[in-house]
C-alpha cells in the first residue's frame, strides 16, 4: 500500500484524541491560553457538561486579526520561540485552539488593548468559516460548542453531563488555587454558579475558598529549598483526612500536575499517620529552574519528568515530615465540631424541641432559675407534702468539689504549663480528662501509648545497624539482568537492614541474610518487589516499610492496654511523653490519639456564647 499525506483536517483530528479528551480538556487549555494572556478575571460558562457550550471570557491582553488566523493553525504559537528548555508559560504546544477547531464548532472574538476594535474567527469541523472584525471589550471570548460534532464516535466515550461538569469544576479549582491573584467564575445552566474572588498574596485565603474553612485551622506552612529546588505551600494535619486523593494538589512552576512522583511523596511523607483508606490534604508548589523539568511528556501537559527525581522526592518527604514533626501533633479541629455535633439537639438522647436557653446579660445567685430552694422556703412552701416530707432533713445539693474529694487524689499540675494540660480524670479505664489553659483534651491512652512505643522502636531501628539471620542455603533468585544490576546498587543500603544480596551470575542473585526481625520471610516475593521499587523510584524504602509495620505491630501488642486503671502519675507521664514525641497526635494506625474542646466550644454547650 502506498504511503500518502494525511490531510490536515484529519491531522488534527487525530491530535485532538490526544489533546482533547473530554470537555474538561478543553476549559483547561482555554483557562491555560487566558491566563498565558495576563487575564485577571476568566468567567466559565458550561451547557450539557461542556458538550452542548464551553465558553471562556477573559481580560487578557487580547490578540490582533492576524493572530487569530494564526491561533487557529497548528504549531503556531507566541510563547516560545527555538528550545524547550526555558518554558514559562502554560501553554507552548500550538495544538489546543487547532484541536479543538476540528472536532468542535469553535468562535473566537478578541481585542487588543488600545486597539480601535476586535475581530472574530470561526471554525467548524476543521475548516475557517470567516474571518472579519467585530465589536469586542479588551480581552478574549472563546466559545466551543457542539464539542465532537465531527468525531461522533467521541461522544459515546464521555460519561454523564454531571460527571463531564464536575471534571471541568475540578479542573477549575486546580487553576483557581495556583493563582490567586485571578477572580474565576464558573457558571451555566448545568450547574450553579461558583465564583472564587481575587485573594491577591494570601494563598491560604484561596486553598480554603476550595477546601473549606476548615482547612485554614489544619494546615502547616511548607517552605524549604534544596539545591536548585524549592518547596512551599500546606499540608494537612494527619487527623485532618479525606476518602479519596481530590484534595492533594500539586504545582510545578505554577503548573498544575498529576505527577505520580509527587504524590508518591505524599503518600510516603504521612507514612504509618493516615489510617488505611484515608488520604491527607495537601497544597504543594514546587519552583525550579524550566531545564531541570520536563513539561513536554504528554500533551495534556498533566505528567512531567524531573532531571534528578530522587532530589524533588526526598525534598517533599523530608519537608512534609519535618512540619509535621513540628506542628503535626496537634489534633483536628474537625474532632471538637464532631462533638459539639453529637450534643445538638435531637441526637445522643436530646429532646427534638430541647433549645439552649439564652445567656441572661448579668447573673446573680439570687435571681438564677437554678436556685428555687431558698425563693421556695421564704414562700413557706418548703417541703409541707406528705411524699416529700423526706427530704426535709438532708442538706441541700452542692457542686463543690472539696465536699467530696475522690478516693485518690489527683496531683494539681498547672495546666498552662503544658500543651496537653494536667490529667484531671480516667473515664471508662480508657480516656484521661485533662485540663489545659483554655479548654480540655480527651485522651486515649491505648492509642497514644502505642505511638510512643512505635516511635522508641522506630527510633532505636534506624540508629544501627539491624541484626540478620543466616540462611542455611542462601536462596537464588532469577531476575532480569537489568532488575539485578538495580538491586546490587543498592546492597549496601540493604544491608544495612539486615538483608545480604550478592550478584549470582548475570540474571540472578543470591540472598544470605534476611532480617532477623521479620522471623520468615517470602524472600523472593520480597527481593521482586524490591526490584520494582527501585526500577520507579529509584529508592529502596519498601524493606525499610516492612520492617516498620512489623514495629507498628508489636508496638500495638505492647502498650497500655484498653480497661486498664492508670495511676494520676501515669496519666500525666503519658501526656508528657506525648508531647515530647514528634507524631504523638495520632496512633500507627492513623488514628487521633486525642481530641481538643476550647472552653468556648463548651460554653456554645450551655448557651453561654
Amino acid at each position: 500500500m502506498a504511503i500518502k499525506q494525511l490531510s490536515e483536517t484529519l491531522i488534527n483530528q487525530i491530535a485532538a484524541g490526544e489533546v482533547i479528551e473530554r470537555p474538561a480538556s478543553a476549559a483547561k487549555e482555554l483557562i491555560e491560553n487566558a491566563l498565558d494572556a495576563g487575564a485577571t478575571r476568566i468567567e466559565i460558562a458550561t451547557a450539557s457538561g461542556g458538550k452542548a457550550l464551553l465558553r471562556v471570557t477573559d481580560n487578557g491582553s487580547g490578540m490582533a486579526e492576524t493572530d487569530l488566523e494564526l491561533a487557529v493553525r497548528r504549531h503556531c504559537t507566541s510563547k516560545i520561540s527555538e528550545t524547550l528548555d526555558d518554558i514559562r508559560t502554560l501553554g507552548f504546544r500550538g495544538e489546543a485552539l487547532p484541536s479543538i477547531g476540528s472536532v468542535a464548532k469553535l468562535s473566537i472574538a478578541s481585542r487588543r488593548a488600545g486597539a480601535a476594535g476586535g475581530a472574530e474567527i470561526a471554525v467548524a469541523g476543521g475548516k475557517v468559516l470567516f474571518l472579519r472584525p467585530a465589536a469586542a471589550n479588551t480581552g478574549t471570548i472563546v466559545e466551543v460548542r457542539d464539542l465532537f460534532f465531527a468525531t461522533p464516535a467521541r461522544l459515546k466515550f464521555l460519561k454523564t453531563e454531571k460527571a463531564e461538569a464536575a471534571a471541568i469544576t475540578e479542573v477549575v479549582k486546580r487553576m483557581a488555587i495556583a493563582f490567586p491573584r485571578v477572580r474565576f467564575v464558573l457558571s451555566g445552566s448545568d450547574r450553579s454558579t461558583l465564583e472564587f474572588p481575587a485573594t491577591g498574596d494570601d494563598h491560604l485565603a484561596r486553598m480554603a475558598q476550595i477546601l473549606g474553612a476548615d482547612f485554614k485551622d489544619n494546615a502547616i506552612a511548607l517552605d524549604a529549598e534544596r539545591e536548585d529546588v524549592s518547596l512551599t505551600g500546606f499540608a494537612g494535619v494527619p487527623t485532618f483526612n479525606r476518602g479519596n486523593s481530590a484534595h492533594q494538589y500539586a504545582f510545578v512552576n505554577g503548573r498544575p500536575v498529576q505527577d505520580k512522583l509527587i504524590l508518591s511523596a505524599i503518600r510516603g511523607a504521612y507514612a504509618e499517620t493516615i489510617p488505611a483508606g484515608r488520604y491527607p490534604i495537601a497544597v504543594l508548589s514546587l519552583t525550579l529552574d524550566p531545564a531541570l523539568v520536563d513539561v513536554n511528556v504528554h500533551p495534556a501537559k498533566s505528567d512531567v519528568r524531573f532531571r534528578d527525581p530522587g532530589l524533588v522526592r526526598g525534598l517533599i518527604v523530608g519537608a512534609v515530615r519535618e512540619a509535621l514533626a513540628r506542628e503535626g501533633d496537634r489534633a483536628a479541629t474537625t474532632g471538637a465540631d464532631g462533638m459539639l455535633r453529637a450534643f445538638t439537639p435531637g441526637r445522643s438522647g436530646f429532646q427534638q424541641g430541647w433549645r439552649p436557653a439564652p445567656a441572661p446579660t448579668t447573673w446573680a445567685a439570687e435571681t438564677s432559675p437554678s436556685r428555687p430552694y431558698e425563693k421556695a422556703a421564704t414562700a413557706g412552701y418548703g417541703f409541707a407534702e406528705r411524699p416529700q416530707a423526706a427530704f426535709e432533713g438532708l442538706a441541700i445539693p452542692t457542686a463543690r468539689a472539696e465536699v467530696a474529694p475522690p478516693a485518690e487524689p489527683i496531683r494539681a499540675e498547672e495546666p498552662a504549663r503544658f500543651p496537653l494540660g494536667a490529667a484531671r480524670a480516667q473515664l471508662h479505664e480508657n480516656y484521661i480528662v485533662a485540663q489545659t489553659e483554655n479548654g480540655l483534651v480527651i485522651v486515649d491512652q491505648h492509642a497514644a501509648h502505642e505511638r510512643l512505643v512505635f516511635e522508641a522502636m522506630r527510633k532505636a531501628l534506624h540508629s544501627k545497624r539491624l541484626s540478620s539471620q543466616v540462611l542455611l542455603i542462601p536462596e537464588i533468585i532469577d531476575l532480569p539482568e537489568e532488575d539485578c544490576d538495580r538491586l546490587i546498587a543498592f546492597a549496601d543500603e540493604l544491608g544495612e537492614l539486615g538483608l545480604a544480596i550478592e550478584r549470582f551470575g548475570p540474571g540472578a542473585v543470591a540472598v544470605r541474610e534476611t532480617p532477623a526481625m521479620l522471623g520468615e520471610v517470602d524472600a523472593q516475593g520480597l527481593v521482586r518487589q524490591l526490584a520494582d521499587e527501585i526500577a520507579e523510584w529509584d529508592t529502596a524504602s519498601g524493606l525499610a516499610a516492612k520492617l516498620e509495620y512489623v514495629a507498628a505491630t508489636m508496638a500495638c501488642h505492647g502498650s497500655v492496654r484498653s480497661g486498664r486503671r492508670l495511676r494520676p502519675e501515669e496519666m500525666n507521664a503519658l501526656l508528657r511523653q506525648m508531647e515530647a514525641t514528634p507524631g504523638s497526635g495520632q496512633c500507627n494506625h492513623g488514628r487521633p490519639t486525642y481530641i481538643e474542646l476550647k472552653l468556648s466550644d463548651i460554653e456554645r454547650l450551655f448557651g453561654r456564647s
